[in-house]
């Protein structure tokens, strides 16, 4: 149990972090002032609606996952191809290297809590097995639903290099990653990979797995782009202005993969809602879009179909081209899919 929670923080490690801009009060903050709206006398109203109320928050029968095809994956291509695994889960080909962001491919999203919250589909973590050679794996941040002990454990023989939010390289170095495989990075620093330049961007969120680590590493979102490409990872967050920071240095973008699920009036600061998803999208110079960040766990109190609706309700109105893949299906940005898959599902 106590291995879940990462490494430890030191004095050595807050004086490093404290170096960086977005480092004050002791912790790293937002661009903007956020909040979340949770008090002693709210928090066991919304803990037992958390988890005892699940009516219609999980499906009735796991979701299913494509097989994964390995041959396709790695074929030649021009284009990048893509593998959403549910939640934030993505697996990237991309100029011929191998990206996996958030690689949480483990069962339950609460492992140090008293009720699990377990995962929409079974079975994930058995794709590591299948996975091809992993040239870079990218963090986004610390939590549990995108930093999962048991998938970095058997992700590590695969792995060349982890690209990670700043601070989150003591997480990984605790569980045996070797410190010269990790670069971290703060807000708009860039790095490359073979031809793609990588930018880590701000997001409007927070961190932490513990009691006492609140906000004591960064979080944000990953931007990519080759001679031909341009790709936009938004990361978890509520809306910001810095989406249109985003689009205003380094859009436009082919493609935006949006955080979109989650949210509640109670922390809408930390997770927008849909519609504010599409609204981040567009600000974000964003010509084509597709939600992550649902149909993983039931981490808030909306149906488990609600985020996808409402997102694609809002896309049709605001004339934005989206993508809709099922879970495993290997795509490219150029690809028609509109199929709503999820509605034949209970």
């Amino acid at each position: 149990m106590i291995k879940q929670f990462g490494g430890k923080l030191t004095k050595a490690l807050k004086a490093r972090y404290s170096q960086s801009p977005n480092w004050k009060e002791n912790k790293f903050l937002n661009l903007e002032e956020t909040t979340m709206s949770i008090s002693l006398k709210t928090l066991p109203k919304i803990l037992y609606k958390q988890f005892f109320e699940k009516n219609g928050r999980e499906p009735a029968q796991p979701l299913p996952v494509v097989p994964f095809d390995r041959a396709a994956f790695l074929a030649p291509s021009e284009k990048a191809k893509l593998i959403w695994y549910g939640h934030s889960v993505m697996l990237m080909r991309i100029s011929g290297k191998t990206i996996l962001i958030d690689p949480m491919l483990g069962p339950d999203a609460a492992p140090i809590a008293p009720f699990a919250t377990k995962r929409f589909s079974e079975n994930t973590l058995n794709l590591i097995e299948k996975f091809p050679e992993i040239d870079l794996v990218l963090l986004t941040h610390d939590h549990y639903d995108h930093l999962d002990l048991a998938s970095i454990k058997l992700l590590k023989p695969k792995v060349k290099q982890y690209f990670v939010s700043l601070g989150t390289a003591r997480h990984l170095e605790k569980w045996g990653i070797d410190s010269n495989q990790i670069q971290e990075f703060d807000w708009w620093d860039d790095a490359q990979c073979g031809d793609i330049k990588i930018t880590f961007t701000p997001s409007r969120h927070f961190s932490g797995r513990g009691l006492t680590d609140r906000a004591q590493s960064l979080w944000g979102g990953w931007v990519f782009k080759t001679p031909t490409e341009s790709i936009y990872f938004s990361g978890d967050g509520g809306y910001g202005e810095h989406f249109k920071a985003v689009g205003e240095k380094l859009g436009p973008f082919d493609f935006g993969i949006m955080e979109c699920g989650q949210y509640n009036e109670n922390w809408h600061q930390i997770h927008m809602y849909p519609e504010e998803a599409i609204q981040a999208a567009n600000e974000a110079k964003v010509a084509k879009a597709m939600a992550v960040h649902w149909a993983g766990f039931a981490l808030a109190q909306h149906h488990w179909k609600e985020p996808i609706e409402r997102f694609t309700t809002a896309a049709l109105a605001a004339k934005l081209p989206l993508l809709l893949p099922k879970i495993g299906a290997q795509f490219s940005v150029n690809d028609e899919l509109l199929t709503e898959w999820w509605k034949t599902l209970e």
